[in-house]
C-alpha cells in the first residue's frame, strides 16, 4: 500500500485534507451523506472508481473515524457503510462546497457526465443552505426520476428528508436528474424547464413563489452561455 499524503503543516485545513483530500474520498462521503450503503452500491454509484481504490478509501476513512461498517437490518451477514457522528459533521461544509461548485458545471459535464436522481437530495440541501426560511409551515415535495424527497418547513426551520412528505405538500416538483441539476447550476431557469416539458410544478402560486425564493431560483438569472469560438478560415 502506498503511503498516504501528509502535508506536514500545523494547520487544521492541512490536517483535514490529510484525511479527506485523496481523490474520490469526498465523493464516497457524499454518497454516505445520502444514506448508508453496501460496498457494491457505492461501487455502482461511483462510476470510474475501481474496487481496490474504493476499499482503500473506505479503509482510510474508517481508520480516521469518519466512516464505520455496520450490520444491514434483516441481513445477518450483510455489511453496510455509514458516516459516524464525526463524518456527519462534513455535511455543512460539503453542501457549501457543492453550492460553490455548481457554477463551474458545463454543457460537457451535462452531456457526458453521469447524473443520479439521489444527488438531487443533496442538491436541494445545498441550494437552501443558509437562506432565509419561509414564514409558513408547509411541505415541498420533489420527485426526481425514481427518487422522492421533501423539505419540511416548520417553526422557522427547514429540514430535508428522503421519502414523501408526511402531510399533503404545498407543492410537488416532478423532473429528471439532469434538468434538476441544470436548474440548480443556473444553466436553465425553471420557466425554461416548464416550457420544455421536463419540469412540472403542482401547487398554489404562493407556495411555488415561496419555495422558488427559498431555493434561490428567483433572484438568480440564467447563467449566460459560454462564448463560441469562431471557426478558422478554410475549416470544414
Amino acid at each position: 500500500m502506498t503511503s498516504k499524503r501528509n502535508y506536514g503543516q500545523f494547520c487544521g485545513l492541512a490536517a483535514g485534507l490529510n484525511v479527506i483530500g485523496e481523490r474520490w474520498a469526498l465523493l464516497v462521503v457524499r454518497e454516505l451523506l445520502i444514506g448508508p450503503a453496501r460496498f457494491n452500491e457505492l461501487l455502482a454509484n461511483l462510476p470510474g472508481l475501481g474496487p481496490n481504490l474504493l476499499s482503500d478509501r473506505l479503509r482510510a476513512l474508517t481508520d480516521h473515524g469518519v466512516v464505520e461498517a455496520a450490520p444491514v437490518p434483516g441481513d445477518g451477514r450483510g455489511r453496510q457503510y455509514r458516516l459516524t457522528p464525526r463524518g456527519e459533521q462534513l455535511r455543512e461544509p460539503l453542501l457549501s462546497l457543492a453550492r460553490w461548485g455548481m457554477p463551474f458545471l458545463t454543457e460537457e459535464d451535462a452531456t457526458s457526465g453521469s447524473a443520479r436522481a439521489a444527488w438531487g437530495f443533496l442538491a436541494v440541501q445545498a441550494m437552501i443552505h443558509g437562506r432565509p426560511v419561509p414564514g409558513v409551515d408547509e411541505y415541498y415535495e420533489f420527485r426526481v426520476a425514481d427518487e422522492v424527497f421533501h423539505i419540511e418547513v416548520r417553526d422557522g426551520a427547514a429540514a430535508t428528508r428522503r421519502g414523501p412528505a408526511a402531510a399533503v405538500p404545498a407543492l410537488v416538483v416532478t423532473t429528471d436528474a439532469e434538468t434538476f441539476v441544470r436548474i440548480g447550476a443556473e444553466m436553465r431557469t425553471p420557466f425554461e424547464a416548464l416550457l420544455s416539458g421536463r419540469l412540472r410544478i403542482d401547487g398554489h402560486h404562493d407556495a411555488v413563489q415561496r419555495c422558488m425564493e427559498f431555493m434561490g431560483l428567483l433572484d438568480a438569472p440564467r447563467r449566460p452561455a459560454p462564448p463560441t469560438v469562431p471557426a478558422r478560415a478554410g475549416s470544414a
